[in-house]
C-alpha cells in the first residue's frame, strides 16, 4: 500500500515523482511535522557547471527549503579528490586541486538561483568538505571510523558489484570514497544536527552507511531518502543533448540554447517534467501534460519558461522565448540567439564558413560542418548554404550573419567592436 504522508515535503516530493526510496518513510515523515529538519545533498565538483542531471537534487532542496526545512548543499571539494564510483564504468580521473576550487566557483553560481542561503532557521548554509577532509588523519580516520564498515558489506554494495561484475579497475582510492562520504554524514550531524542525506538512486548504498554510522557513533537517528533515475521518453538519460551536457550556467550554455532544450522535448515528457521541475500546481501541470495536437507546444513553451526562468531568470526566459519567435514563426534574427563575435585580426583576409559553424557551436568539428553542407542541413542567413569553401570578410560580418544548423539550432556571427 502507498504510504500517505502527513508532512508537506514528503507530500509534495511523492506527488511529483522525486521520491524513490527511504530508509524509513514514516519515521522520517515524523520528524517532519515534529520541527525544522535539516537534510543534505553532495556534488562533486567535476566541472564548472552543474547539467540540467542535477536539477533533480536542487529542486528536491528547493522543495525542503519552501516546506520549512533546512537544506544543505555541501561542495565536494575534498571527496572529488578522490571520486566517486557509483555509476561509473572506470576510474575518474584525477583533478587538481585549482581546478577542483575553479569548478566549485562556477557551481556555486546556480545554487543561489534556487536556495536562500543565510544564517536564518532554514536558510542553507554552503558547506564544502574540503573544511574537515583534508585535515584528515589517516590513521585516526581507520581507527575512528574503518572500524564500523566491513569488506564484506561494502563489497555488496550495487555500485561496486556492477563494477566487479563487469572486470572493470576500482582503484583503492574509489573504494575508500563510500568511507569519506558515510563520514561527511557524520560531520554535517555533528556540526549542523543534519539527520537526512538526499541523493540519486545509484547513491542508496553510501546514504544507508552514513545513516548508519550516525546510529553506531552518535546513537542518534538518521535517514537516507533517493530519487529515481530520471529518462526522457525515448529512453535516454536526462542531462544529455545531442550536442553534449545541457548546462545550467549561462557561461556554459546560452538561455537561448537552454529555453530551446526544454522547449524541443517529446510530448510524452511534459506532464512528467511540469511536475518535478517547476512549481506550477500539480492540477495544472496534469492538465498541461494531457493536451494534444499543437496545444502541447503551448505547454512546452510554458515548461521552457519556467524552467528557464528559475535556472537563469524570468528576464532571460522571456528573451529567448522572443527569440524563439522571431526565428521560427517570422524568420528573423532574434537577439537573444549565441552570438560568435570575432576581432578583424582573426578574420584576417577571410575566414571560412567551415570554421564559423564549428567556432559558434554548430559543428562538432571541421569534418562535421562539412558533411552538414553536404547534406543540405546548413543555411546562412535563413538561405540554403551549398559552398563549403565560402570565405568571409570583415566587411561581410559588419552587419550579423545568422548560420543555422539544421531547423531549430542557430547561432549570429559579427565583427566585435
Amino acid at each position: 500500500m502507498t504510504y500517505h504522508p502527513k508532512s508537506e515535503f514528503l507530500h509534495a516530493i511523492q506527488s511529483r515523482g522525486f521520491l524513490q526510496d527511504c530508509t524509513d518513510l514514516q519515521g522520517l515523515d515524523e520528524a517532519l511535522t515534529k520541527g525544522v529538519v535539516t537534510g543534505y545533498i553532495g556534488f562533486d565538483l567535476t566541472a564548472t557547471s552543474l547539467h540540467i542531471g542535477n536539477l533533480v537534487q536542487i529542486m528536491l532542496l528547493r522543495w525542503m527549503q519552501k516546506t520549512g526545512h533546512r537544506p544543505i548543499t555541501l561542495m565536494g571539494g575534498g571527496t572529488t579528490k578522490v571520486g566517486d564510483p557509483s555509476g561509473k564504468d572506470e576510474m575518474r580521473k584525477i583533478i587538481s586541486v585549482e581546478q577542483i576550487n575553479a569548478n566549485a566557483d562556477g557551481i556555486r553560481k546556480v545554487f543561489s538561483r534556487y536556495i536562500s542561503y543565510g544564517d536564518g532557521p532554514t536558510d542553507s548554509p554552503l558547506v564544502n568538505n574540503a573544511e574537515w577532509l583534508d585535515k584528515l588523519g589517516y590513521i585516526d580516520f581507520l581507527r575512528d571510523i574503518g572500524k564500523h564498515f566491513t569488506i564484506n558489506r561494502l563489497l555488496a554494495f550495487e555500485s561496486v558489484k556492477s563494477r566487479l561484475d563487469r572486470e572493470q579497475a576500482l582503484s583503492f582510492i574509489e573504494f575508500n570514497y563510500m568511507l569519506l562520504q558515510a563520514y561527511d554524514y557524520l560531520e554535517l550531524h555533528r556540526r549542523y544536527g543534519c539527520i537526512l542525506q538526499m541523493g540519486g538512486s545509484d547513491q542508496w548504498g553510501n546514504i544507508v552507511s552514513g545513516a548508519d554510522l550516525i546510529r553506531r557513533v552518535e546513537g542518534h537517528e538518521a535517514f537516507g531518502l533517493t530519487t529515481p533515475l530520471v529518462t526522457r521518453a525515448d529512453g535516454k538519460k536526462m542531462g544529455k543533448s545531442a550536442d553534449g551536457a545541457v548546462w545550467l550556467n549561462e557561461d556554459r550554455m546560452s538561455s537561448f540554447d537552454f529555453w530551446q532544450w526544454w522547449r524541443n522535448i517529446a510530448d510524452a515528457d511534459v506532464g512528467k517534467f511540469l511536475k518535478m521541475f517547476t512549481e506550477l500546481p500539480l492540477d495544472e501541470c496534469e492538465r498541461l501534460g494531457a493536451l494534444g495536437g499543437s496545444e502541447i507546444n503551448a505547454a512546452k513553451v510554458i515548461l521552457a519558461n519556467e524552467v528557464t526562468g528559475l535556472c537563469r531568470g524570468a528576464e532571460a526566459a522571456a528573451a529567448a522565448e522572443a527569440t524563439a519567435r522571431e526565428v521560427f514563426e517570422r524568420g528573423g534574427v532574434g537577439e537573444a540567439l549565441p552570438t560568435l563575435e570575432l576581432s578583424r585580426d582573426e578574420i584576417g583576409e577571410g575566414i571560412s564558413v567551415v570554421q564559423l559553424l564549428t567556432r559558434a557551436g554548430l559543428a562538432g568539428s571541421g569534418k562535421e560542418a562539412k558533411r552538414l553542407i553536404a547534406d543540405n542541413g546548413a543555411r546562412i542567413d535563413d538561405a540554403p548554404l551549398a559552398d563549403a569553401g565560402l570565405m568571409l570578410t570583415a566587411s561581410d560580418l559588419e552587419s550579423p550573419i545568422k548560420l543555422s544548423a539544421g531547423k531549430k539550432r542557430h547561432a549570429l556571427v559579427s565583427l566585435r567592436g
